[in-house]
């Protein structure tokens, strides 16, 4: 694959439909403007503006998106300047868009998939009263990531980077009253920042060495060899510790499930095409740097191989059905960091295993949500059962997303996640094995656990007819409204066609081509295809036998067994990540904290009020001797005129 940093690119002015790129971004962006300054006077019409925002951004992103289709490939790379942002000294940035085919499909992605969770939302937060500023958050959220996908510099980027942080912090705490929502909420916004000082540092060291953070100039530098291996490899490791951050990659992973405290919509638009797709957006828009690095791309390797085992793992022993759902969404941007990591031979397929993850995605998050809508928002799997005849067109729904999630033939994911387990393989020698073996696992482990979610939540003994929900309410499941059923349909029909729509004849890649560069065919795979996606289907089918044998076929027990294995008490602690976190970071932070306010207690302060007392108790000291009586005064100069008078005899006869 041929990519940009050989001369490939042609930037023009944006011009046409193209030009008013920016008219995305502020649709959304006045909808948050006015919910949030607005207050209450807009609680009646506040949902309905925040829809019609988001919908009109992506009516708008469809017509660029058809206007770029008309042009030669070396016209579909625009750059729209809107004003000079930062104009200090040898510090140029201006504020502008970069319209490509990359920033137009994720403007499609974001603007499309948000939508539906918006009107999805209309019926969630019918009956929450602050469901304007809810509305508001996500409208702020939606603007903030076009930015990001927009941008036409890391800059620029740094700031929909920064925005999508306070918008999703905002969403996760929504319910204030929750403390494990707070911590939720204050956990991911700390975590998101290590990750963020990493991206903050590798812009420094670009500006630094370059002058510039303008993608197009920045990429051509990397084109004529004007960073060193090494600063190629800094750059890599930093702008990986900003995606890790993001996306939920190890080891900034521990964010990501307990950001399901926040309403299911939020949940969805977090994890299915928006905030977690941004270190992949990250990586594939740095395509250049990364492919003048070998080294570098191999830790991207690394991290997405190791993350989507960790997420496949975890997500086996899970009762909470939302958390099995965060941690197949650390599993599937895995295979998405995994596949970028690759290089010229991934970069366009971690693309679309990233578009086809946001419809299946979304679908299952969004009925996921219908269930908790049914079932008095209860989330513990084991006090489901038998909800299919209930919630038809739910389960309807949730079972497309489920079969393209596991990689069922012929559904979307069949065709991004075999073609990225074929790309590892064709790396050869020990890198294949290693991280085409790694791919396969997650097959097995994925049609595992999310079979097993199936059976707990929608087959087997209608365990909830014996139980009440903890206010006391019993339940009675029952099918969503139209306003949250259909989003759910509109985004199943994606999980069964999208995949083969922008695989087959190789549409997506061809499509990305100007911006990733010509699609390169995997080699040097000890497996054909054909071969390769029969052991895939094996593996798949291995995963829902033993879901089947462990789950399907016995009754489930509603309180969760008290005894269990070590790998499964291990993974119910999501792989002892936490704790990682506190003896790595926190507790040595904490305790280097510690040391500093002693230091600047009895160092700093210290000295500062020592000095201050010698001077006070001095001047008290010399204060004394002003008694205000002549004679004393008397008596001090006659002493004074002795001990002269004896110092001159001293001199005169020494």
């Amino acid at each position: 694959m041929m990519n940009l940093s050989e001369g490939a690119e042609s930037v023009v002015a944006a011009s046409g439909s193209l030009g008013g790129a920016w008219l995305v971004v502020l649709l959304p962006a006045i909808g948050a403007l006015v919910l949030l300054a607005g207050g209450k006077r807009t609680n009646a019409w506040g949902h309905l503006l925040g829809c019609a925002t988001v919908i009109a951004a992506f009516v708008y992103g469809v017509v660029m998106f058809f206007a770029s289709t008309g042009l030669d490939a070396g016209q579909r790379v625009q750059n729209l300047h809107i004003y000079d942002w930062i104009p200090v000294n040898a510090l140029q940035v201006d504020f502008g868009f970069r319209v490509d085919p990359l920033s137009l499909t994720f403007v499609l992605l974001i603007t499309g998939v948000g939508s539906l969770i918006h009107i999805y939302s209309i019926g969630y937060m019918a009956e929450d009263r602050d469901r304007r500023r809810f509305f508001g958050y996500l409208n702020l959220f939606v603007a903030s990531m076009l930015v990001l996908v927009l941008g036409n510099s890391f800059v620029t980027l740094y700031l929909g980077w920064e925005g999508v942080g306070l918008a999703s912090y905002l969403l996760i705490g929504w319910y204030q009253d929750r403390p494990s929502a707070a911590t939720a909420a204050k956990k991911a916004f700390l975590m998101n920042r290590v990750g963020d000082v990493g991206l903050a540092l590798a812009i420094f060291i670009l500006f630094q060495q370059l002058g510039t953070t303008q993608y197009t100039e920045v990429f051509a530098a990397v084109g004529d060899g004007r960073l060193s291996s090494g600063t190629l490899l800094a750059v890599t490791i930093l702008l990986l510790l900003g995606a890790c951050g993001k996306s939920g990659q190890f080891p900034l992973q521990a964010w990501l499930p307990d950001a399901m405290e926040g309403p299911t919509p939020v949940s969805a638009l977090i994890h299915a095409a928006t905030m977690v797709t941004a270190g992949v957006y990250l990586i594939a828009r740095s395509n250049p740097i990364y492919s003048a690095s070998p080294d570098g791309r191999l830790i991207v390797v690394i991290i997405g191989a190791i993350t989507l085992l960790i997420g496949c793992v975890i997500g086996c022993a899970y009762d909470d059905i939302k958390k099995v759902l965060a941690y197949s969404t650390v599993s599937q941007i895995g295979y998405m960091i995994l596949a970028v990591g690759l290089g010229p031979i991934g970069y366009g397929l971690g693309i679309l295993h990233l578009l086809t993850h946001g419809f299946f995605k979304a679908g299952l998050f969004l009925g996921a949500g219908s269930v908790m809508h049914a079932m008095n928002d209860e989330v513990d799997m084991r006090k489901f059962g038998g909800l299919w005849k209930k919630m038809r067109i739910t389960f309807a729904t949730f079972t497309c997303g489920y079969l393209a999630l596991i990689g069922f033939p012929l559904l979307s994911g069949y065709w991004s996640k075999d073609a990225i387990i074929e790309a590892a393989f064709s790396q050869g020698g020990w890198r294949g094995w290693v991280f085409g073996g790694a791919a396969m696992l997650g097959v097995a482990l994925t049609a595992f656990y999310m079979t097993r979610l199936m059976f707990m939540t929608f087959f087997g003994e209608k365990r909830w007819e014996k139980l009440k929900s903890t206010d006391g309410r019993e339940f009675h499941p029952h099918e969503a409204p139209a306003v949250m059923t259909i989003p759910m349909i509109i985004l199943a029909v994606g999980s069964l066609g999208a995949g083969a729509y922008l695989a087959i004849n190789h549409t997506l890649v061809d499509w990305l081509s100007p911006t990733l560069g010509e699609l390169s065919e995997a080699h040097d795979s000890p497996f054909s295809t054909p071969v390769l996606t029969t052991i895939s289907i094996a593996l798949m089918v291995i995963g829902v036998g033993l879901a089947w044998l462990l789950v399907g076929r016995k009754p489930v027990p509603v309180e969760k067994p008290e005894r269990v294995s070590f790998p499964v008490r291990a993974a119910r602690r999501d792989l002892y990540g936490n704790a990682l976190n506190e003896v790595l970071v926190a507790r040595p932070g904490t305790w280097l904290t510690r040391f500093l306010v002693f230091l600047d207690n009895r160092g700093v302060d210290g000295a500062v009020n020592g000095i201050a007392a010698v001077f006070g108790g001095g001047s008290g000291r010399l204060r004394r001797l002003q008694t205000g009586f002549v004679r004393s005064y008397a008596l001090t100069m006659l002493a004074g005129s002795i001990l002269v008078l004896a110092a001159l005899l001293m001199v005169r006869f020494s």
